[in-house]
């Protein structure tokens, strides 16, 4: 029996198109030196203020990678912290007036991407449908193998 090449793993499919997106992306946000994980957290607040743990549950960060992400937002004028008011424990972040003209100019240059996600053939919510499942599925199975172990 012959050994599957790399090319018959669907794990190593997705890990390429991965990072092909994420080196996409790259190029896309330089003009705005931004990364790929702060361009998700202004995706993210663009739909409103968060608590720093509830925006580090929604980009799957924890809090060693998501603080110094938000300091660095947070120097540039991009986002703005503040300590919650019932709970001083509790920091909320939201985006600046400039953070959401720079999270404007930065989905409006992003749209060059689509094409690369819908020229397969399927729809841009038949792919997320699909990932979504593939994700779900993922985790389960995650859970229990940690579960067995």
């Amino acid at each position: 029996m012959t050994s599957p090449t790399l090319d018959e793993f669907v794990c190593f499919a997705m890990y390429s198109a991965s990072h092909a997106t994420t080196q996409a992306y790259r190029e896309v946000l330089k003009p705005w030196s931004l990364t790929y994980p702060q361009y998700l957290a202004m995706v993210v607040l663009a739909t409103g203020e968060r608590t720093v743990g509830s925006l580090g549950e929604e980009l799957n960060l924890d809090s060693g990678t998501l603080s110094p992400l938000l300091r660095r937002l947070e120097a540039r004028g991009l986002v703005h912290r503040r300590r919650d008011g019932d709970d001083e424990r509790v920091v909320r972040v939201a985006l600046t007036d400039e953070g959401r003209a720079v999270h404007a100019e930065v989905i409006a240059a992003a749209g060059c991407l689509v094409p690369g996600f819908v020229d397969s053939g399927r729809s841009v919510s038949d792919l997320l449908a699909q990932l979504s499942a593939i994700t779900a599925n993922m985790r389960a199975l995650a859970t229990e193998l940690r579960a067995s172990a």
